[in-house]
């Protein structure tokens, strides 16, 4: 018994899949990505990253001021061939409240992206992802690892010389920061009730 043939959909065009041609895509798995006009799908999560995530989510958008939100597992817009979807964003309340597009945002929309790693999106999450953001204008980054049960969050920041992210912090225990508001999250919470 052989196995089952891929569905039209999957198999990319010569030059692969447009933003426009992937965001009209209704069949596909969801938290599917878009990276370099090539389809990214995810495994299950594991329970770590869905904690850290809501978490995340909810901390960020308890603190952020009143012209910003946090949102998760929203896809970005970033260009012709890229709609990557971070785990957590932090976006204008202008973006946030916009009926149109209800799917994704845009850079301009984002303050924050965080990536929370899992083992199988190290190599997209440590470089692929933060090049593509950066190279975007999104200023700031995290990217949230699960080091033996320890939640680490390690603080980028875009550099407007290079168009690089420059690391600002490295945060074990206890995640305080003043950019791109002032945030103070105790790290040891994920995973309590």
């Amino acid at each position: 018994m052989g196995a089952a043939p891929l569905p039209d959909w999957v198999i990319p065009p010569p030059g692969g899949f447009t933003a426009d041609e992937f965001l009209k895509m209704r069949e596909l798995p969801r938290h599917t990505e878009l990276i370099d006009g090539s389809l990214v799908f995810v495994s299950p999560q594991q329970k770590w990253h869905s904690r850290v995530v809501g978490m995340l989510t909810n901390e960020l958008d308890r603190q952020a001021p009143e012209h910003l939100r946090a949102d998760r597992e929203m896809a970005v817009r970033l260009g012709k061939r890229q709609v990557p979807e971070p785990d957590v964003l932090v976006v204008t309340a202008e973006a946030y409240e916009r009926d149109e597009p209800s799917t994704y945002y845009f850079p301009d929309d984002l303050v924050l992206v965080v990536e929370a790693v899992s083992p199988e999106s190290e190599d997209r999450d440590r470089d692929t992802k933060p090049r593509k953001y950066a190279a975007a204008g999104i200023r700031h980054f995290w990217r949230v690892e699960n080091d033996e049960g320890r939640t680490v969050v390690y603080v980028y920041e875009r550099d407007p010389a290079t168009g690089c992210y420059a690391p600002s912090g490295i945060h074990h225990d206890r995640l305080k920061v003043s950019v791109p508001f002032d945030i103070e999250i105790d790290l040891n919470a994920v995973g309590r009730r």
